[in-house]
């Protein structure tokens, strides 16, 4: 070989050599990744997901660097999400290495913060390539399409707020009783217990309540008791004795009273007042007061008893003077129903004067309309008339909610909790006022006060939702029928449970059918997805065109439903 062929040789062998040294990155393809999960899928406020990368063995030159930058696209828009660098074998820097030889599997964590435009997008993947002195960037590639927004659909707008409840009893049972005492051994009822202060209220009340159509005598009692001491016969004549004489003066009574509208007149006796001796001694101050009620607890049958209390010789005549005569008596005890005004009667009072009626009437009133403007209005006439009652912002608060007009709810709810901090009602409410404006800790905070109100079932359902805790979500139910109770379950794969709660829903709404119509599309079931389509479609007509971009009926034909 001449000295020029092998110069020659050479300088081709050092062009070869250096062309293969700056080889360039080779397009990727969509076979080369997949994402998990596919489609995406909003988790709490977010959009997770992991794309797996497979680089394939002699692909990456050792002297390149790769940035991949993940994009979601949605109509005209792109959000990139944090790019993963990977370098070859002699690049100098901290990042992922790709053997040329064998290639490599890497993982990409992505997120986005889900806007509703999102739901009919794409998730691509950039590549830019620096390699030595030189950059360029490789085709992206579509790895994903669309996002499964199913779980927004848990709305803190959607929980009904609680309601901070009125004590009205439309019947409210009063108990008025007296009693009548006797001397040791005696039955007759004497002159000065039937003019005592506790007999003569009675014989009033009872009167009253004859004479008041808002009052009803249900019942008449006479109990008469003997005091232990003595036998056990002797006691039962003077028990009986003491009913006789007692039910004979209270005839005379109700006679001279006029009385006579009463539901019945019952009497019976104890003949001797063990229990009742019992009750007395442990509340007395007697020094051996202990021992007197070991001898109850050591011996049961009655002669036994007064044979060893007798025996005490040191205390018998305490009892005698402090216990024994409180036990002779007969306890006169009539049952009377107030019965309060009817639903017409205060709906005409509220109409004609509502100041005639008491707070928890005027706060019941609200309770006998459906109509959220009049149940308003009463609830403001409430404040207006009753400016103390926290109940009457709270529940205006809960009406304002329920119209959408979160300020004003938020306004009447703080006005409340600054009349009643102690409310779980008010916290609860100042939650949902947090959980609407993404502010989860003081949701939290607000939601703890309120733990142990029925009412916040539904709203912890949505704020674990929101917060990407399905589990915790699952076990915040309790046993709620809600909307968000069945989204839960969907969103959980128990599609019965979802099933049973949907249909237990006393009032379904729009957001009812369309969990339904889901739930139809998850089970296969397209006469389910098509016919709670069209009613909840026909109850808001806004869902028509989230249904159209809802991934969850990407392959049901909805041309002849919406």
């Amino acid at each position: 070989m001449n000295k020029k062929c092998f110069i020659a040789l050479s300088l081709s062998s050092i062009l070869l050599l250096g062309a293969s040294c700056s080889k360039q990155l080779t397009a990727l393809s969509s076979d080369n990744f997949n994402v998990n999960p596919s489609p995406l899928e909003v988790e709490g406020l977010m959009i997770p997901a992991t794309v797996t990368g497979q680089i394939p063995a002699k692909y990456f030159q050792k002297n390149a660097e790769l940035t991949v930058t993940p994009y979601l696209v949605y109509g005209d828009q792109e959000t990139a999400g944090t790019p993963l660098v990977l370098q070859g074998e002699k690049v100098r820097g901290n990042a992922q290495v790709v053997p040329y030889e064998t290639g490599a599997t890497v993982a990409l964590p992505v997120g986005y913060k889900y806007l509703p435009e999102m739901i009919k997008s794409n998730l691509w993947l950039a590549f830019d390539v620096k390699q030595g002195n030189k950059t360029y960037v490789l085709p992206r590639v579509k790895v994903a399409d669309g996002v499964v927004a199913t779980a927004t659909l848990a709305d803190a707008a959607t929980v009904k707020p609680a309601i901070a409840p009125d004590m009205f009893q439309r019947i409210i049972t009063e108990k008025v009783e007296a009693d009548i005492m006797f001397l040791i051994n005696q039955t007759n009822v004497r002159a000065n217990q039937i003019n005592t202060a506790a007999m003569k209220e009675f014989n009033g009340a009872v009167k009253e309540a004859n004479e008041d159509a808002r009052r009803e005598i249900k019942e008449i009692n006479i109990s008469s008791y003997a005091s232990p001491e003595g036998g056990l016969k002797l006691n039962t004549r003077i028990a009986e004795g003491r009913e006789s004489s007692t039910k004979k003066y209270l005839d005379q009574a109700l006679k001279e009273n006029e009385v006579s509208d009463f539901g019945a007149l019952t009497s019976d006796f104890t003949a001797e007042d063990w229990e009742g001796f019992q009750r007395l001694v442990a509340e007395s101050d007697i020094q051996d007061k202990d021992l007197i009620l070991s001898v109850l607890s050591m011996y049961k049958d009655p002669e036994e008893r007064e044979r060893e209390i007798r025996n005490l010789s040191s205390v018998f005549d305490q009892l005698a003077q402090q216990i024994l005569p409180q036990l002779r008596y007969s306890r006169l005890s009539a049952t009377i129903d107030v019965i309060g005004k009817s639903d017409k009667e205060i709906m005409e009072a509220y109409a004609n004067d509502p100041k005639t009626l008491t707070v928890e009437e005027i706060l019941y009133a609200a309770t006998l309309t459906d109509d959220n403007s009049k149940k308003a209005e009463i609830y403001n006439k409430t404040a207006s008339i009753y400016p103390n009652d926290f109940r009457a912002y709270n529940n205006l608060g809960v009406c304002q909610y329920v119209d959408g007009d979160f300020d004003a709810a938020k306004r009447n709810f703080n006005k409340a909790t600054s009349l009643n901090a102690n409310s779980k009602e008010t916290q609860m409410n100042q939650g949902l006022i947090a959980l609407l404006n993404n502010d989860f800790d003081t949701a939290n905070e607000k939601f703890g006060n309120a733990a142990g109100l029925e009412e916040l079932n539904d709203a912890l359902a949505v704020y674990y939702i929101n917060k990407g805790d399905l589990n915790a979500a699952k076990v915040s139910l309790g046993k709620s029928n809600s909307n968000n109770a069945a989204l839960t379950q969907i969103l959980a794969k128990d599609y019965n449970a979802a099933k049973n709660t949907l249909v237990s829903i006393e009032k379904p709404d729009a957001t009812t059918y369309y969990l339904m119509a889901v739930l139809g599309a998850r089970t296969n079931n397209e006469q389910m997805v098509t016919s709670n389509l069209r009613q909840a479609v026909k109850l808001d007509k806004s869902l028509a065109t989230r249904a159209m971009n809802d991934l969850e009926f990407a392959k049901f034909n909805l041309s002849n439903v919406l």
